[in-house]
C-alpha cells in the first residue's frame, strides 16, 4: 500500500492534496493529468504508468503533472518544459523543491514562466505526516 511505504523509497507514487489541487485547478482548468493511476487521476483524462504519457502528445492542453518523485523524474521534467513550448499548451508541475538538481537548472531556473515555493510541507494521499521534504509548483 502506498501510504505505508510513502517515506521510504519504496514507492515514487506521490498523490496530489486534492484540497491543493483543487486551489490549482481552480486557477488552470486541468484537462490532463498525464502520468496517474484510475486511483488518483486528478483530470477526466489521463495516462496510467502503462500508457506512459511520456510517450504521449500534450500539445494544446492544460496540463497538471504530479510525476513519480523517482529516477525518472528528470526525463518528466524535460517532457513537462518541452511539451510547455508547443501552441496553446500550459504545464504545471508539482515536484518536489530540490534546487540543486541538474533538471532544475536545465529546465526550471529562468525557463519557467513562475516557480512558486510552497510554505510547510504537503501531505500526500492520505499520509498523517508530512512529506519528507519541501515542495514546489512550477508553472511553464
Amino acid at each position: 500500500m502506498i501510504i505505508d511505504t510513502m517515506f521510504s523509497s519504496k514507492t515514487d507514487l506521490w498523490a496530489t492534496p486534492q484540497e491543493f489541487f483543487d486551489e490549482l485547478d481552480a486557477e488552470f482548468h486541468f484537462t490532463l493529468d498525464p502520468c496517474a493511476t484510475p486511483e488518483n487521476a486528478k483530470c477526466k483524462k489521463f495516462y496510467t504508468r502503462q500508457e506512459n504519457g511520456l510517450q504521449k502528445n500534450w500539445g494544446g492542453g492544460i496540463v497538471f503533472c504530479n510525476p513519480p518523485y523517482g529516477r525518472e523524474i528528470y526525463k518528466w521534467v524535460k517532457k513537462c518544459y518541452e511539451e510547455s513550448k508547443k501552441p496553446g499548451t500550459t504545464v504545471v508541475l508539482l515536484i518536489p523543491a530540490r534546487t540543486d538538481t541538474r533538471y532544475f537548472h536545465e529546465f526550471i531556473y529562468h525557463k519557467a514562466r513562475e516557480i512558486r515555493f510552497i510554505k510547510g510541507r504537503l501531505k500526500f494521499g492520505n499520509a498523517t505526516a508530512s512529506a519528507p521534504f519541501p515542495s514546489m509548483v512550477v508553472v511553464f
